[in-house]
């Protein structure tokens, strides 16, 4: 299946799926495609081929490391909804701040 002749035959397949702005499964009926094989290329040629180590296989989590603590009153506390509260912001660590609050 991995078939190195068919790599510009799906490139152009995908280009062409993304113009017509349809649904994957709706352009493979329309064009009476394997939509089996067509989820297959599509992450094929779309997603890059790396093999991830056994510290990077878990995902969604970011590395924490703890910064020495700045004189009091220089820390920033935030409350979201739900009673969720993150403590001891400062401007060493405010980066962190950015980093969790993407993952919400």
């Amino acid at each position: 299946m991995n078939n190195p002749d068919l790599h510009p035959c799906w490139d152009q397949t995908l280009s062409d799926w993304q113009a017509f702005g349809l649904s994957g499964a709706a352009f493979c009926k329309e064009q009476s495609l394997s939509y089996h094989r067509f989820v297959y290329w599509r992450k094929k040629l779309t997603e890059p081929d790396h093999h991830p180590d056994e510290k990077s296989a878990v995902t969604g989590f970011a590395r924490v490391a703890r910064i020495p603590a700045f004189a009091p009153g220089e820390e920033l506390t935030v409350s979201l909804p739900g009673g969720i509260s993150i403590t001891e912001l400062h401007a060493g660590n405010i980066e962190l701040l950015g980093a969790v609050l993407r993952q919400l």
